[in-house]
């Protein structure tokens, strides 16, 4: 149908947006080091489980730009922060919002 070649050609695109970002080399350690940038922060800090209003911001930046730009799933990042899959659901979406109210951007 119609509807069912739509989603794939948007998912094939999705897709090919990753693959070009790592293929410039964007990897977590690109998100991390622009992250820590942002905020001032040390690595540690990140992956501290604070709830500190900063830190966790931090956080969902984080989340927000592995998972939206570079197509990590919300298992890998849970994995890695040592959170559940809903809690990086919550932290991508509160990542999105930091990242558009304050003009955040990966890279440029």
């Amino acid at each position: 149908s119609e509807f069912v070649s739509e989603v794939l050609q948007q998912a094939d695109a999705k897709y090919e947006r990753y693959y070009a970002l790592r293929k410039k080399g964007y990897s977590l350690a690109t998100v991390e080091e622009r992250v820590c940038g942002i905020y001032g922060i040390d690595p540690d800090a990140v992956y501290s489980k604070s709830r500190v209003q900063s830190l966790a911001d931090a956080r969902g930046l984080f989340c927000y730009w592995a998972v939206e730009a570079l197509g990590y799933k919300l298992t890998d990042m849970a994995k890695r922060f040592g959170m559940t899959g809903p809690g990086v659901g919550y932290a991508v979406r509160r990542g999105r919002k930091i990242a558009q109210d304050r003009r955040f951007k990966l890279f440029g």
